[in-house]
């Protein structure tokens, strides 16, 4: 087994200055936390691999390709691999786990 507290992920994250912090890699998944604070603009862009967004804190939206939706604590977003997709209007401190299916990279 493997476990991991969220409020160590995210101390881990900001102390490495960066929005991403990839905490889990197996074989056929890794799993991420990923931060945007209110107002930032995200620089991603499309990835070979499938992902599912879980929204741990924080209120913006989200497109994906060419639909949009508003996700707040609890949401849970499927992104292609592929597809094209954002958050943006970000009004609250955005943390979301990210999962990768096959693994990232």
């Amino acid at each position: 087994m493997k476990a991991f507290r969220l409020d160590e992920l995210e101390a881990e994250r900001a102390a490495n200055n960066g929005a991403y912090l990839q905490f889990l890699r197996e074989r056929n998944m890794s799993v991420g936390l990923y931060a945007l604070d209110a107002g930032q603009p995200d620089p991603q862009s499309p990835h070979g691999q499938d992902e599912v967004y879980v929204v741990m804190s924080g209120r913006a939206s989200v497109t994906v390709g060419m639909e949009t939706t508003q996700v707040a604590r609890g949401s849970v977003v499927y992104v292609p691999a592929g597809a094209a997709h954002k958050f943006h209007h970000i009004t609250e401190d955005l943390r979301v786990l990210v999962v990768f299916s096959p693994p990232e990279g």
